[in-house]
């Protein structure tokens, strides 16, 4: 077992479960067991999403959401929750759909875990990197540091790599690897003004980018570098190619009501307007925005903030409705947190048989988690790929 993740620990958990008989080794190349787990949803751990139709489940995975629906068969998100809770870890779902162990600590995760494998006895060595990989009479040899060992199977859970020569070692044993790019990343807006905004959030928006089919909805939170949030992270999770093509540097269109429409809310503001038409416009916000997001949009337009409603004008209530539902902003860039880290990208799904994680061109190897061409957006779909994938892996002799 080659990695000390999510979906390695799944992996050699379910290795064991399935063929006691047989001696699982775990090799981790950190000094560190569950990284992403520890840090995951803020420290709470993530753990799946609670979308428990898979025909529906794979359209949150922008790359290999059709390939995993075979996958989802035989693992999906209720035997996830199932699995955990059979050991002692109850699961919450959150409103936006999110699943979190209920002691909010994804310390609660890494325990169960740390303890399944000790029950099965399943040995880890850390600071174990694979230095190469060969295949020797249906055996495989494994390169380490300072010594090689062999294997009658492995299963590659090593993660994703922010280079394509992290893959070189399976290159060579002849998979497909399609080129790694950051994944759910946060944009970058060093000139615009509404940084100075840092820590506002607003419940759900619309982001989309012109001249292109991206668009999202959901929360967003500006940042003192510019955006982030589930709407942003989605949006760069399904543009991830796109936007590595514009070189990070691109427009985005905000509607900060969300799905609301330009008669709706022309409704709203002609309504306000005539219930209270002495009301400041500033203190009117009809739409519940954030007070200093909405006094922000005001000035940005050039509307006095002290400005009775009654005397804002049709030609101000357009500018303002423009901007409620058009703000446009540039981006220059993207901020990753080396934690949190996603790729798309990796092992090519071609390469490598859904029903089993088995390579297609080198029998005996599997592959789980994120060193496959898998990536989910944000919500704890990532994490659900890697159970699955990992579940899969560990019936290798099945």
């Amino acid at each position: 077992m080659i990695g000390g993740g999510a979906a390695g620990f799944f992996a050699a958990i379910s290795t064991k479960m399935h063929h006691p008989e047989a001696r699982v080794t775990m090799y981790e190349k950190s000094d560190k067991l569950l990284a992403k787990v520890k840090v995951s949803g803020g420290g709470r751990c993530n753990v799946t999403h609670a979308c428990f139709a898979n025909s529906q489940l794979i359209k949150f995975y922008p790359r290999g959401g059709k390939y995993l629906k075979k996958a989802f068969a035989q693992f999906s998100t209720t035997d996830t929750v199932k699995w955990f809770e059979e050991r002692g870890v109850r699961l919450k779902t959150e409103t936006d759909g999110r699943m979190f162990p209920v002691t909010d600590s994804s310390q609660t995760i890494i325990n169960c875990l740390l303890r399944e494998i000790d029950k099965l006895d399943i040995s880890v060595q850390l600071l174990q990197p694979v230095l190469g990989l060969e295949k020797e009479n249906n055996k495989f040899k494994l390169l380490l540091r300072n010594i090689s060992i062999h294997a009658d199977k492995v299963i590659i859970a090593s993660g994703g790599s922010p280079k394509i020569d992290g893959f070189e070692w399976l290159k060579q044993l002849g998979h497909a690897i399609v080129s790694p790019i950051p994944s759910l990343f946060t944009f970058n807006m060093p000139k615009e003004s509404i940084i100075s905004l840092m820590g506002v959030s607003v419940d759900n928006v619309s982001v989309r980018i012109p001249s292109t089919k991206l668009k999202t909805e959901g929360p967003l939170l500006i940042t003192h570098w510019g955006m982030s949030g589930p709407a942003i992270l989605k949006l760069s999770s399904w543009g991830a190619r796109v936007l590595k093509d514009f070189d990070y540097k691109f427009a985005i269109q905000v509607n900060w009501l969300g799905s609301m429409n330009e008669d709706k809310a022309r409704g709203i503001l002609v309504e306000e307007s005539r219930v209270h038409p002495k009301r400041k416009i500033s203190n009117s916000n009809p739409f519940q925005l954030p007070s200093r997001l909405y006094v922000f949009l005001l000035s940005k337009i050039n509307i006095n903030p002290e400005t009775p409603l009654e005397e804002t004008g049709k030609k101000n209530q357009n500018r303002l409705l423009n901007t409620l539902l058009n703000d446009e902003y540039k981006v220059e860039g993207k901020t990753t947190f080396k934690e949190e880290f996603v790729t798309c990208g990796g092992v090519s799904l071609e390469d490598v048989s859904m029903e089993t994680m088995e390579s297609k061109r080198c029998p005996g190897l599997y592959f789980a988690g994120e060193v496959l061409d898998i990536d989910g957006v944000t919500g704890g779909f990532n994490f659900q790929a890697a159970w699955t994938t990992g579940f899969i892996a560990g019936k290798l002799f099945s």
